[in-house]
């Protein structure tokens, strides 16, 4: 079956083709960074009136690099939900009316199953079930996962995600905007225990996380040494990142060893920290457990995770009508979207 995917749940438009829920013909993802970068983040308006300029030519630019024409396609999956909702109306109304107007099934799917679903477009997938991080700007989960669209919710963030986090402090610190990368960069060259920032467990044997405590702690310690210089700069960022790192591997670990997982995973735009990967990678041979984490251009918002997460419903059976809406919120829990 050959699935169009498009997403524009925040500030990406994407577009991919993609094969039986596995192999990826074509992926072209639009950013707008340079549009919200002026704004410290992401302004909801002015990314869904992007989407509006892009999601057509993303879309015609995904089928050209794949060699197909619009009757080449089987079906289409395009992201329901969460997200901001001007963004997500933009690529979702598009997608219903593309596939109305050529008579082929669609699919609206959840965000967060397709960042699952991003391992499997992978050479070497995990095999069920396994646990799975899924930490972005917007959300910081652990799912235990026993099937592509069967994932249980276990914990999650009580305030802040830690990509929220990242940005936040890159902000307080004038590093500019997206925050994670910059810090990832400046950490590499930090003492991370030059500076000693708490590590939010809350409870070490639970799953929830909280960053919010930990963004206040680096905001009274700028307080108090103000316009730090480039090195006092480089440890502050290493410190902070891996107080954040140190929670998730943390809980992670912990997850698979309490649902007696020989796998775990790391998704979501965070995934791409180079910090997290070693830490995750390190702690999980050290309990024999296997780790999977996607590619960089597989880490962040992209419409071939959500092609093939909708292949799975649409095999299934599943399929949207022309009165289905988005979602902002997580409906975790809510039938139809995948998580159980």
């Amino acid at each position: 079956m050959i699935v169009l995917g498009i997403e524009s749940s925040c500030d990406e438009t994407a577009a991919a083709v993609v094969v039986d829920g596995k192999t990826v013909l074509s992926s072209e993802v639009a950013t707008q960074i340079e549009i919200h970068r002026p704004y410290g983040g992401v302004v909801p308006e002015l990314a869904s009136r992007q989407h509006i300029e892009s999601v057509a030519p993303v879309v015609r630019s995904a089928l050209d690099r794949a060699g197909l024409s619009a009757d080449g396609v089987d079906a289409v999956a395009v992201t329901q939900g969460p997200g901001l909702v001007g963004a997500l109306l933009v690529g979702f109304c598009f997608a219903k009316a593309w596939a109305f107007a050529r008579g082929v099934p669609w699919v609206g799917v959840n965000h967060l199953e397709g960042h699952v679903n991003s391992l499997f477009l992978t050479e070497n997938p995990p095999s069920f079930p396994f646990v799975a991080l899924l930490v972005s700007g917007g959300h910081t989960s652990l799912y235990q996962v026993t099937g592509p669209v069967a994932m249980t919710l276990i914990g999650q963030t009580r305030d802040d995600a830690a990509g929220e986090a990242f940005d936040k402090v890159a902000k307080m610190l004038g590093l500019g905007y997206p925050g994670g990368v910059v810090i990832d960069r400046l950490g590499q060259g930090g003492n991370p225990d030059a500076i000693a920032f708490p590590r939010s467990y809350l409870d070490k044997e639970r799953f929830d996380f909280s960053f919010s405590g930990l963004k206040t702690a680096v905001s009274r310690y700028l307080q108090t040494h103000p316009e730090p210089d480039a090195a006092h700069v480089s440890d502050i960022v290493a410190g902070f990142q891996e107080a954040v790192v140190d929670v998730l591997s943390h809980k992670l670990i912990h997850a698979a060893r309490t649902c007696r997982c020989d796998q775990v995973a790391v998704v979501g735009g965070v995934a791409a920290n180079s910090r997290l990967r070693e830490r995750v990678t390190a702690a999980a041979a050290g309990q024999g457990l296997s780790v999977h984490i996607p590619p960089i251009s597989l880490c962040g918002d992209n419409a071939a995770m959500i092609a093939a997460a909708g292949y799975h419903h649409l095999s299934a059976g599943r399929c949207a009508d022309l009165g289905a809406d988005v979602f902002s919120r997580d409906r975790t829990g809510v039938a139809g979207v995948g998580f159980t």
